[in-house]
């Protein structure tokens, strides 16, 4: 059976603990050019003088806020914004920047990141495009680097001090996407069916937490013949902190069970087990493809702390009993603990 026929409710860590970034982890940082000088910083955007709720166009608090500055201080913000959209997208090249606007500053204080949300237009063709400024979180990093290095998709962002941005992740949110399309009869459900399966077994390996509906996007890309479908993680807050290993699998949460249902209905045991391989064999090669780089990261992540001991303990004797595989029970970090489910791939 995969997945619960009446899926639990999970109970995530509310509010989560920031973590440092360490000094060996900025040194990672700035050898692969992650680490930049900004001309905005995360403290500058919160010294707006009001705020205006944001709603959908049904009416709906999108836990948004538009954030307004004083006109002493908004062209010089809004400069150094269109700067670091010049850098995530052309390495900072002035000219590129000449015809964008900053259309609005948008400011979420739900959630741990508290990101800022800039909507960036081109005066050119009216065009637009999004990019995220945060603060600096040492979990979050560390689920950007092992998106980035295993995951099919390439993470643009940068980091400087206690500022991170990140640019946008285009895609219909999860939970938009089964109300709203997962009933579309132009699309094949086997298709979302899989991947959510492989989606699943990515995020198990890397230990990645909470992707609840709302935390991933479906970026969708019409085939010569049907329409192809990616699950891509937009969260990465929850990057090995939970102690309790089905945190760290999609299939268990309820908001994703209408997709479980799916598989549930569609995919037979050995077509799963067949989907897990395929993804398995792609993230060994993305490992060897990768092998200096990741170890960099892992060594840094295993002398890190990114979580409570409880949750190490809790963890890695889950682990070693889904293993079967005692060498978890060795592991004294969420660190450690992802190498070694790494391992178990190779």
């Amino acid at each position: 059976m995969y997945g619960p026929e009446n899926p639990e409710k999970i109970n995530i860590s509310k509010k989560k603990p920031f973590f440092p970034v360490t000094d060996g982890m900025r040194e990672y940082l700035t050898y692969y050019s992650r680490k930049i000088d900004l001309p905005v910083k995360y403290e500058d955007l919160l010294h707006f003088n009001i705020s205006i709720p944001v709603y959908d166009k049904n009416g709906k608090d999108t836990l948004w806020e538009t954030a307004l500055y004083a006109p002493t201080e908004v062209n010089t913000i809004h400069e150094g914004l269109k700067q670091i959209y010049s850098i995530l997208k052309t390495e900072g090249q002035s000219r590129v920047h000449r015809h964008l606007t900053v259309e609005k500053v948008d400011y979420c204080s739900f959630g741990n990141s508290n990101p800022f949300r800039i909507k960036i237009v081109n005066n050119i063709n009216d065009n637009y495009d999004y990019f995220y400024i945060k603060r600096v979180d040492a979990s979050r990093i560390y689920g950007l680097e092992l998106e980035h290095i295993l995951s099919p998709s390439r993470i643009n962002y940068f980091v400087d001090e206690a500022t991170l941005v990140e640019e946008h992740i285009a895609g219909i949110p999860g939970d938009h996407f089964i109300d709203v399309y997962l009933n579309n009869p132009e699309f094949n459900k086997v298709r979302i069916a899989k991947e959510l399966v492989k989606f699943n077994y990515r995020c198990f390996v890397r230990l990645l937490g909470d992707m609840r509906a709302y935390n991933y996007v479906f970026d969708i890309t019409p085939d010569f013949e049907e329409v192809q479908f990616r699950i891509r993680a937009i969260d990465f807050d929850q990057q090995s902190f939970e102690g309790r290993k089905n945190m760290y699998l999609p299939q268990f949460f309820k908001e994703n069970y209408p997709l479980v249902k799916l598989v549930q209905e569609l995919i037979a045991k050995e077509s799963i087990d067949q989907y897990q391989l395929e993804e398995k064999s792609l993230i060994t090669r993305r490992i060897k493809a990768a092998n200096k780089q990741l170890n960099a990261l892992l060594d840094n992540m295993c002398a890190d702390t990114i979580s409570l001991p409880e949750k190490v303990v809790q963890l890695r004797e889950e682990l070693s009993a889904h293993y079967s595989n005692d060498r978890f029970l060795k592991a004294n970090s969420m660190g450690e603990l992802v190498r070694k489910s790494l391992e178990m791939v190779q």
